[in-house]
């Protein structure tokens, strides 16, 4: 190969994919004669003497459309007869150009500089970019593990003959006693969901970290608050309620159980032994004696970040037979001005297609926990919270509503009230 190389060009040349790898001319025989004619003879790339420098080379033609070639260059390109000193060629590195003088490259490389510069961008996009990915990496996968542990435990529950009437619970002598038994919680989940569950480690009140449940939890609006460990610090009016005409309603206090499942998640037990059944009722009533059992669960236990509405939530089984089985995950905010006439779009509209009005027995689980959402609003002496559960009686239909402090039910087919929106 001698030291001057004329470069031939036809439209359709291919592209060389390696060093070592000859170019292929595609034009016409009349079209390497036309050229020849004019003073250009047809060679291979220079790849093979280039020794490795130039891995890639577009067609000379993308070449001459996409890089500002000088004038006299161009025309020489596109047939002109004279010959440049040099050309002008993409390496892989875009948009760093090399140029080729006879059998000669001068080297191209990025500098430290260049280098440093891209890495910084690198790893600004990177910082803003990766916590909001893992995010919803991590909240998908919450939203699928709650859904799965709802539908384990729905299974469970349904396999049990009667849900109350487990252990022994009875009341001290006097206050202070210490002469009353509570057994209720630990049997429940040893005799009762033990049987059509599969649990690992089963803890009392006093050892609830040793089941993974922590001491201390974040709420819905980011507040951390000690972990309660009996139904009263759970919610008072599940233990005591006077509600004016409603009358009263009154309970003993039980001592909640925690235990792990085969899943690895970490649960928290809360356990009334005498809860009372679905009476198809037509009027006011309280809520607390239907709860039969209320879970606090932790998806991964005591890793963290321990937060309601993330790793953590809560299930809510109501009656002892034919029981109802709900895990509401509110929204963050407590809304206004639902009636029976924007219900049925009420939640959708206002948050996204995920969220629901509540049924009549997700917002008393709602009501239960309250304290791990803590939703200015639901606190209220006057929070009537507005369900989707309906009461067709007498010719009319009525909506149930829950009381935010007393959890009365009550019936209304009137006026605007309050609601939270869950996922289920």
């Amino acid at each position: 190969m001698s030291s001057r190389i004329y470069f031939g060009i036809c439209p359709t040349i291919p592209v060389a994919r390696d060093s070592g790898q000859m170019l292929n001319q595609s034009c016409s025989t009349r079209e390497k004669r036309h050229r020849e004619k004019r003073g250009f003879r047809l060679v291979p790339l220079l790849a093979r003497a280039v020794q490795g420098d130039i891995k890639i080379i577009p067609s000379l033609r993308a070449v001459v459309d996409r890089v500002a070639i000088p004038l006299s260059t161009r025309h020489w390109l596109t047939g002109s007869p004279r010959r440049p000193k040099g050309l002008l060629v993409m390496t892989p590195a875009e948009p760093v150009l090399c140029l080729v003088t006879n059998l000669s490259v001068k080297n191209c490389a990025f500098t430290m500089a260049e280098i440093l510069l891209s890495l910084t961008i690198i790893g600004v996009v990177a910082a803003i970019t990766l916590p909001s990915l893992t995010g919803n990496i991590n909240e998908r996968t919450w939203n699928t593990q709650r859904k799965t542990l709802y539908a384990r435990f729905s299974q469970a529950i349904a396999l049990m003959p009667s849900l109350n009437g487990y252990g022994t619970l009875t009341e001290e002598s006097s206050s202070g006693a210490g002469d009353g038994v509570d057994t209720a919680a630990e049997t429940f989940i040893t005799n009762g969901l033990a049987k059509v569950l599969k649990i690992n480690n089963i803890c009392d009140s006093e050892h609830i970290e040793d089941c993974g449940i922590t001491s201390n939890y974040i709420n819905y609006v980011g507040s951390s608050n000690s972990m309660p460990v009996d139904l009263e610090h759970l919610n008072s009016g599940m233990i005591s309620v006077d509600w004016g005409s409603a009358g009263t309603y009154s309970a003993l206090n039980t001592k909640a159980a925690a235990f792990e499942t085969a899943n690895g998640e970490s649960i928290l037990l809360f356990y009334n032994p005498n809860c009372l059944a679905n009476m198809g009722e037509t009027g006011q009533y309280y809520s607390q004696p239907k709860m039969c059992a209320n879970m606090v669960f932790d998806l991964n236990g005591s890793k963290g970040p321990n937060t309601f509405g993330k790793d953590k939530g809560f299930l809510t089984v109501f009656y002892p037979s034919d029981s109802v089985v709900v895990a509401p995950d509110p929204f963050s905010t407590v809304f206004e001005g639902v009636n029976k006439d924007n219900a049925s779009k009420f939640c959708t509209e206002k948050t996204s297609t995920e969220y629901r009005l509540p049924t009549k027995e997700e917002v008393a689980s709602v009501y239960i926990n309250r304290q791990f959402i803590n939703l200015d609003g639901i606190n209220a002496a006057d929070a009537n919270l507005f369900t989707s559960t309906k009461l067709y009686t007498n010719g009319q239909t009525y909506t149930w509503i829950l009381g935010g402090i007393s959890g009365l039910y009550k019936i209304a087919n009137s006026d605007n009230w309050r609601t939270v929106c869950v996922k289920r």
